[in-house]
């Protein structure tokens, strides 16, 4: 059998860890798509956390898992928006200071919001990729401490404290579907729900445009793709050539990835607003997109369903709302 880099052990004690930092947040059965689909479904509203997603639970747990030194050197990391809002709380509620470097495809609600929790922004090229060089830097040059955005013990077994949650809400759950980007969530809460209901399929969920961890899974090893612009942004960047958590976590753990086109992630928004009423960003509907393609095929119940974050540009999310052309936020010149 093989030994994945974070087991449920320690998604338990991150869990212990993190208790009264974060919110334990509700997890609720949705009515419109428990009777269209004919099985319990249920909404894990983690866009109801304290920075607005799932991101704050690794970056809390990786925070607290640093030594006083460590704190005190200060944190550093690249980020797609809500890893960055969720490591400047975390650091400034343990005295530390954050910098957070991000690509110009980063919406500026995500990058206002982190200036405005206290945390230095640099703002450096096009990509996640070109980002994680300037934290490289700070790492060399100035001693900061690296707190990845995903591809981290600490960090997944933080997130994987979501799973845990599903698990007791729903101890009979048979699907569970993740968004997936760099696999920090899917892999963390894979490892929990499996941990505690091997029989439980978990199915990561990710964007046509970019997305990387599913091509690093069809290639056998973490590969590079294009970072485009998407309406799941939070869902962009690499994975890492040297990845060395989550792409072997993914591909042990995860039962099927599916792809979904900006359409069906503007469908699952849509969905969320009218039926369920919540407001979620792109990242945080693929979920509830996937089901309403119909692509899972046979639908395996009771189904939980990760809304992972709300950080949207309210502009870009009335554009969804009302079905107009151009969702995308235009491109940074």
């Amino acid at each position: 059998m093989t030994i994945l880099p974070v087991t449920l052990r320690e998604i338990e004690q991150a869990a212990r860890r993190i208790e009264g930092r974060i919110r334990r947040t509700p997890f609720v059965l949705s009515a419109s798509l428990s009777e269209r689909f004919g099985v319990p479904v249920g909404l894990k509203l983690e866009h109801h956390q304290t920075t607005g997603s799932f991101k704050l639970r690794g970056a809390t747990n990786a925070v607290l898992s640093l030594s006083p030194e460590e704190r005190a050197r200060g944190v550093v990391a690249a980020s797609t928006g809500n890893h960055g809002r969720a490591l400047a709380h975390a650091a400034k509620a343990e005295g530390s200071v954050a910098t957070i470097c991000m690509s110009r495809l980063v919406p500026d609600n995500k990058v206002a919001e982190i200036r405005r929790l206290g945390a230095n922004v640099r703002i450096v090229g096009r990509s996640q990729d070109e980002a994680q060089l300037e934290v490289d830097r700070l790492v060399a040059e100035d001693g900061l401490v690296m707190v990845p955005p995903f591809d981290d013990a600490a960090v997944v077994a933080g997130q994987g404290t979501l799973g845990l949650e599903i698990v007791e809400a729903m101890p009979d759950v048979a699907t569970v579907l993740v968004p997936l980007s760099g696999g920090g969530l899917a892999a963390g809460v894979a490892a929990a729900v499996k941990g505690r209901s091997p029989r439980t399929r978990v199915i990561g969920l990710t964007m046509e445009r970019g997305a990387a961890m599913k091509a690093s899974l069809d290639a056998g090893r973490p590969v590079q793709v294009e970072e485009v612009a998407s309406l799941a942004d939070s869902l962009g960047g690499g994975i890492g050539l040297d990845n060395a958590v989550t792409f072997a976590m993914c591909r042990a753990l995860l039962d099927d990835v599916i792809l979904l086109s900006e359409t069906e992630i503007a469908a699952g928004m849509r969905h969320a607003y009218a039926e369920e009423r919540e407001v979620i960003e792109g990242a945080g509907a693929v979920g509830i997109a996937a089901l309403l393609t119909g692509r899972l095929g046979r639908l395996e119940g009771p189904v939980a369903v990760v809304l992972s974050g709300r950080n949207v540009d309210m502009g870009q999310h009335l554009r969804v709302l009302n079905g107009e052309a151009g969702l995308l936020r235009e491109d940074a010149a």
